[in-house]
């Protein structure tokens, strides 16, 4: 007897798996497949923007401070590259920095307490549309920072961005709606800033960033979060 085998993948009927085969798949499938999705028919504007004109700044032959601060700092995380449970963490918390959508999800589960944390959530989505815009738009403009190179397969399929490397969107992004929810709920402060931290240093875990790429998001995130937050105080006093 012999046993039932599929039709092959081009042929009609054929059930086509949602990732290849012998290709990693991602820390968060369902998520990465919505993201993929959104994408084809909603390119990300932003990075389109941010990916024209070339990348003109060569790396150096010889390594200068800010050069061994990456270097140090992505050594440092070997220590847990490999781990299965560091790999599932890191990797599902940069996937769901992607877009900001951890800090809009968080922001939009709260706002369904009150009006206040409403108004809350709508505050912060402007301002991550605004920090999207200054750090993707133009400050990486600036820079054209090639990001890091890594010939090491990946434990997890992770989406790869158009922009140039520095300074970290998703640190930043981190920053100013940690800032933000923070002011709003004092309490919860110390979740908002571990989830950020969490956020941040995935980037250089995943190899997607240097180490200078994140703190220079985490400087520009506190400068527009600082601001975003006195505005909105503003606006609120009148």
């Amino acid at each position: 007897m012999t046993s039932p085998t599929s039709p092959p993948a081009d042929e009609p009927g054929a059930i086509v798996p949602p990732f290849p085969a012998g290709e990693p798949t991602p820390a968060m499938p369902v998520l990465s497949a919505a993201i993929e999705a959104a994408e084809a028919v909603l390119p990300h504007p932003i990075e389109h923007l941010a990916e024209r004109g070339p990348h003109d700044i060569e790396p150096p032959h010889e390594l200068g401070p800010v050069a061994r601060f990456d270097q140090i700092v992505d050594d440092a995380f070997d220590v847990l590259r490999g781990n299965p449970v560091a790999d599932r963490l890191f990797y599902a918390a940069t996937e769901l920095g992607d877009f900001g959508l951890v800090w809009v999800l968080l922001a939009w589960a709260h706002g369904l307490r009150s009006e206040k944390d409403l108004a809350t959530a709508l505050k912060l989505t402007a301002t991550l549309g605004v920090e999207s815009v200054v750090v993707n738009g133009l400050i990486k403009q600036l820079f054209k920072r090639e990001r890091p190179v890594s010939q090491e397969p990946r434990p997890y399929k992770m989406r790869m961005p158009l922009t140039t490397s520095f300074p970290s969107g998703h640190s930043s992004t981190a920053v100013v709606a940690a800032t933000l929810l923070s002011a709003a709920r004092p309490k919860a402060a110390p979740f908002y800033w571990a989830v950020a931290g969490v956020v941040a240093s995935s980037r250089v875990y995943v190899r997607i960033h240097h180490a200078s790429d994140v703190v220079g998001g985490v400087a520009t995130g506190l400068v527009i979060g600082t601001a975003a937050r006195a505005f909105w105080r503003r606006v609120g006093s009148h």
